[in-house]
This record gives C-alpha cells, sequence and structure tokens, in this order.
C-alpha cells in the first residue's frame, strides 16, 4: 500500500518528542551558566547609528557595555529568584544566568560619545559616527587632458 509523506505530521511528533523531553529535563536540572543573548536591532542613520537589545528582568546595574570604534560588547547576569514552595511544582521558561554579546558595527563610530537609555527592559544606544564615516563616497572631478 502507498501512503502519502505528510511533513507536518512529523513536524508535530518531533514538536511532542522535545516538549516531553523539556518536561523531564527542567525540574531536575539547572541551566544556570548558559550564555543567553539578548535580542538585537540595528538601524543606521547619516550621523549615528542606533542599537536596540531586550534585556529584561535587569537593573541598569547590573548591565556592562563597552564601545570600541567598531563594536559594542554587552554582558551582565538575570540572577533567579530564590523561591520556597511548600507543595506543588514549578515550571518555567524564564532564562537565567550570565550572558555576552558582541555586536560588530558597519562603521567607526566615536565611542567617547555614545549615549544609552534603559526603560521596559530595552536598551536604546545611540553610537553617533566619525566623522570620516559620515560621507565615505567623495566625488572627484576628473579634467580632460587638453590635446
Amino acid at each position: 500500500m502507498l501512503s502519502r509523506w505528510n511533513p507536518r505530521q512529523e513536524f508535530n511528533a518531533l514538536s511532542d518528542q522535545l516538549n516531553r523531553l523539556f518536561d523531564e529535563i527542567a525540574p531536575t536540572k539547572t541551566w544556570e551558566g548558559f550564555t543567553r543573548f539578548p535580542a538585537a536591532e540595528l538601524t543606521e542613520a547619516d550621523d549615528a547609528i542606533h542599537l536596540k537589545l531586550e534585556v529584561p528582568g535587569l537593573e541598569a546595574k547590573d548591565i556592562d557595555i563597552q564601545v570600541t570604534e567598531n563594536a559594542v560588547s554587552i554582558s551582565g547576569e538575570r540572577k533567579s529568584e530564590t523561591k520556597t514552595e511548600e507543595k506543588g511544582y514549578t515550571r518555567s521558561e524564564f532564562q537565567y544566568g550570565k550572558f555576552q554579546r558582541v555586536i560588530p558595527l558597519p562603521t567607526h563610530i566615536q565611542n567617547t560619545k555614545v549615549t544609552a537609555e534603559y526603560k521596559d527592559g530595552i536598551l536604546n544606544l545611540t553610537l553617533p559616527k566619525k566623522e570620516e564615516a559620515k560621507n565615505p563616497v567623495v566625488k572627484v572631478n576628473l579634467e580632460q587632458a587638453a590635446h
């Protein structure tokens, strides 16, 4: 008998297996020490690069930002809350632990003039471009040689 291959059915079976695996591991294993990467959004304007990072659950003092002319390094640690429960079981998909991410920049910036704002779990960095990076293309006039 010939049967049709159904990729959706195989995907659902794989998804069920992964969920069962998570259920088996989560109560007994800790995920401390695993590196987490905050989501980033980079936009480039004429005079600056704007970098937005998603780092919820942290206080500003727990975030370390280092900037060079061509990269931004961000690191920190989201600490887990200690709870004592008499009965029951807790399943958490929150990510705790240390993280570090280095984001290369598309152009050189003035790293001494970077500004930062942290609000509602979103870190916004404004990275002013170096003067020479603002006008990277210059038109050169070529005079025709007289014959």
